[in-house]
């Protein structure tokens, strides 16, 4: 089956490529529990895809251990992740989003180590990882 571009999908189109989980995180901006994702042991070399269109956003040397729960990251590839303010649950966070099909990925923090200071703090059930051959 061909998919159009991921951009111009419908919910019905993507509820036959993502689990329902998947679904629920990254096209209602939902959130896995912490600490429950396989992804936050991932150390071996490789990048880290998006779960809904495979585009590249993290290389594992950018991971680094938060002690949130989550898979973070330090900085995605370039012009890999878009932003935007997120006002839901009474809070302003700033939300990271796939630049190619705008799924839900996590939310952006200021307290990262060097050399960015951020802390892209994702959804291991948003992300594919893919080691290195």
């Amino acid at each position: 089956m061909t998919l159009p571009n991921p951009d111009t999908r419908t919910d019905a189109e993507w509820r036959e490529i993502l689990t329902p989980e998947q679904f629920r995180v990254l096209r209602e901006h939902g959130t896995e529990r912490a600490g429950t994702s396989c992804l936050n042991a991932e150390k071996r070399p490789g990048v880290f895809h998006c779960a809904g269109c495979d585009a590249p956003l993290f290389e594992n040397g950018t991971k680094f251990e938060s002690g949130t729960g989550w898979p973070s990251f330090f900085a995605p590839f370039p012009e890999a992740v878009e932003t935007q303010t997120d006002r839901s649950h009474g809070m302003t966070r700033t939300e990271a989003h796939c630049a190619r099909c705008k799924g839900h990925l996590g939310h952006v923090f200021n307290d990262g180590p060097p050399p960015t200071g951020l802390r892209y703090c994702m959804n291991g059930i948003s992300l594919r990882f893919e080691p290195e051959a």
